[in-house]
């Protein structure tokens, strides 16, 4: 990501677009921020208290939210190293 380019913040509500003002990596302004990186992000018109858990940045049209899905999940058993004990209602790892 890098500075003046234009994102999307996709998630719990409505996708709403902005600005990068700036990328800074442990208290350093960057130009950009490259895959891997840990950065954190200034956007233009966008709140800290707006963001929740969840919520992804990406290129302007390349994702859209869903709420929901189907998959298909293999625990391992015991002897194959996996969980001897069982998942519980509402479990969250």
């Amino acid at each position: 990501v890098k500075v003046g380019e234009t994102v999307e913040i996709v998630g719990i509500k409505d996708t709403a677009s902005t600005t990068v003002t700036g990328v800074e990596m442990f208290q350093k302004t960057l130009d950009q921020g490259m895959a891997g990186d840990n950065v954190g992000l200034l956007l233009r018109g966008v709140d800290k208290e707006a963001i929740q858990r969840g919520m992804v940045l990406a290129k302007p049209g390349s994702i859209t939210p869903h709420t929901e899905f189907e998959g298909e999940v293999y625990v391992l058993t015991k002897e194959e190293g996996g969980r001897h004990t069982p998942f519980f209602k509402n479990y969250r790892p």
